[in-house]
């Protein structure tokens, strides 16, 4: 047995896990806000309109692939479009709130430092969805995407005009790519396994699937993104949260002996007899 495969002992002023009603009650609370917050967005239908022509003007300009290609491809196959449209509606809050119980069960220290950037890049998102209306491209004619939720569901929007849930024109930045990419960041960081590195699949499955339903145009996804890195610059882990990583088990392969070395049977083994025996 090697030390190096046991997790070393917790350190005296580790962090604690945060208590429970409290983080379920501002959890809550910045939901509400945030839902509030989209409301206050809503009503710009016209300047949603003109920035959403302006967004596909930059696109272009900048030579960024056309999201039909990506609408394309799901569009193969009735099936294929009903998962992503099923994805879409489904995956992006039951996997974000998974990854935030998990991390408070498990990885308290790493909990805070999400919650904490999560919560930023929510508020930040939510002001340049105030700022910077933005209709979808599943709205813009120009854009000749289909709503592909809307033809063959599910779908989780109604008419824009009668949608009382949520905000339609809240487009740039996509928090379904940045919630995404920080919960695969975050179980990068949290975790020391060899595969931790597929976690970039949700993201990477988000980006094609927000694109290809015609929810988010690829400027969303890049602005996300570049939230997302400002704000993992500017919220940096604690030192428990370092300490606790370098705490976590360490997995190396022991190189097992052979059989005839363990008896002291093998070549080693022969030669100390010889040894031995040229001393007499």
């Amino acid at each position: 047995m090697n030390a190096r495969t046991w997790p070393a002992e917790a350190e005296p002023d580790a962090p604690a896990r945060p208590p429970l009603v409290r983080e379920l009650l501002l959890v809550a609370g910045l939901f509400l806000v945030y839902k509030l917050g989209r409301r206050l967005a809503t009503g710009h239908t016209d300047e949603a309109f003109r920035n959403a022509h302006h967004v596909w003007d930059w696109e272009r300009a900048l030579r960024l692939p056309d999201e039909g290609a990506v609408q394309s491809l799901l569009l193969h196959g009735d099936s294929l479009v009903h998962v992503a449209n099923t994805y879409y509606a489904a995956v992006h809050f039951p996997a974000t709130v998974g990854f935030l119980v998990w991390l408070y069960l498990r990885r308290p220290a790493h909990y805070v430092w999400a919650r904490r950037v999560l919560t930023a890049v929510t508020g930040a998102a939510l002001v340049l969805h105030l700022a910077f209306p933005l209709a979808p491209p599943r709205m813009l004619g120009a854009a000749g995407l289909i709503d592909t939720a809307r033809v063959f569901g599910p779908s989780v929007y109604g008419p824009p005009r009668t949608d009382q849930l949520s905000n339609q024109f809240a487009a740039m930045p996509s928090l379904h790519f940045g919630w995404a990419l920080m919960l695969a960041v975050g179980l990068i960081v949290a975790t020391r396994s060899r595969g931790r590195w597929l976690w970039l699949l949700h993201p990477l499955v988000t980006l094609l699937v927000i694109v290809g339903t015609a929810n988010h145009y690829w400027l969303d996804v890049i602005a996300a993104a570049a939230l997302l890195g400002v704000v993992l610059a500017l919220v940096r882990p604690s030192h428990g949260t370092v300490r606790a990583r370098r705490s976590l088990p360490l997995r190396l392969p022991v190189p097992r002996r052979r059989p005839a070395e363990r008896h002291g049977t093998g070549r080693r083994g022969t030669e100390r007899h010889e040894l031995a025996g040229a001393g007499r």
